[in-house]
């Protein structure tokens, strides 16, 4: 059992002032069997309505908007979680993939869930499980062994992916993060036939040396008959842990992405992150990061550059 205090501090400024910020927000902790959610905060620029809702996959979702004119937005949350899975490692049953054909035909949820996205190096990850050698084996067995192939055959390095990476991509770099592993252990899964959906989150830090501690971190569940869903993190080749704090699931990042937005305004925007988080013994870690956001287009560019022109012959 494992008790966190979390500040989760999300930081847009803009060179020129903007109005009419629209956002969507996945920043709720989730409160299920193994994770207690003791108190929650949310603190918004401006501090504007925040309509609140669930969306398909039971994530707290909230809406809001700031349409005052402005040059800094901040989104604090904070949570104070309690976190205790019993089961670090879970049982290894029978189970296998054609034990569960009868009922993912009866949910449309494990279908979605086992839907294969379309991608250029299928092959490969046919190969891959070819190697693994699947057949006759049970859903733990198979998700364990590709957590495992993932974490020896990909490279954890920062800086070199983002979101729009692709899983060719990832498969071409065999580099990436937590968000990078997950999505190309959710194809060898889904491919197999297991229900399998991304998770957002974070991995909170013990001294134990555990790859992308201390900040936001993504990983995968599998469902089992037997044993409902289960987490596996292939950043650190584990079963989910006490340090495993969720937020969110979906099929992939896009369904989990802490913060959406858009603006109406001609602005640069830089976005930096900090996640702070706090133990019962009074340690305290913290951990801030600049998000490269996606580059605009070259009519954009191209206005934004005049517009520091104007501003320079002022």
């Amino acid at each position: 059992m494992a008790l966190f205090k979390i500040v989760h501090l999300t930081k847009y400024q803009y060179n020129y002032p903007i109005k009419e910020s629209i956002n969507e927000i996945r920043l709720f902790p989730h409160h299920f069997e193994n994770q207690e959610v003791l108190q929650y905060q949310l603190l918004i620029t401006h501090a504007p309505n925040v309509d609140i809702s669930q969306d398909y996959y039971g994530n707290r979702v909230g809406n809001f908007n700031v349409l005052d004119t402005h040059t800094e937005m901040t989104i604090e949350s904070r949570m104070l979680v309690r976190v205790n899975h019993s089961l670090k490692i879970p049982k290894m049953d029978s189970t296998s993939v054609k034990d569960i054909q009868t009922e993912k035909e009866k949910s449309i949820l494990l279908l979605r869930l086992c839907y294969i996205d379309k991608i250029e190096k299928q092959v490969e990850i046919e190969s891959i499980l070819e190697k693994i050698g699947i057949e006759d084996k049970s859903i733990i067995e198979i998700a364990q062994q590709c957590n495992t192939y993932v974490f020896e055959n990909f490279k954890y390095t920062k800086g070199i992916t983002n979101i729009e990476t692709t899983v060719d991509e990832i498969l071409m770099l065999k580099k990436g993060v937590c968000q990078d592993f997950a999505h190309v252990l959710l194809h060898l899964l889904r491919t197999a036939g297991i229900p399998s959906r991304y998770v957002s989150g974070y991995i909170c830090p013990n001294e134990s040396g555990l790859r992308g501690e201390g900040a936001t971190h993504a990983w995968v569940e599998i469902y089992t008959k037997t044993q409902g869903w289960l987490g596996l993190d292939p950043t650190n080749n584990i079963w989910t842990m006490d340090n495993h704090v969720r937020l969110s699931v979906g099929r992939n990042f896009s369904d989990c992405t802490p913060i959406k937005g858009t603006f109406k305004g001609l602005a640069r925007q830089t976005l930096s992150v900090c996640v702070s988080i706090g133990y019962e013994d009074g340690r305290q870690f913290e951990e801030i990061n600049d998000v490269k956001l996606q580059e605009v287009s070259s009519n954009v560019q191209d206005q934004l550059n005049y517009m520091d022109q104007l501003q320079q012959q002022q």
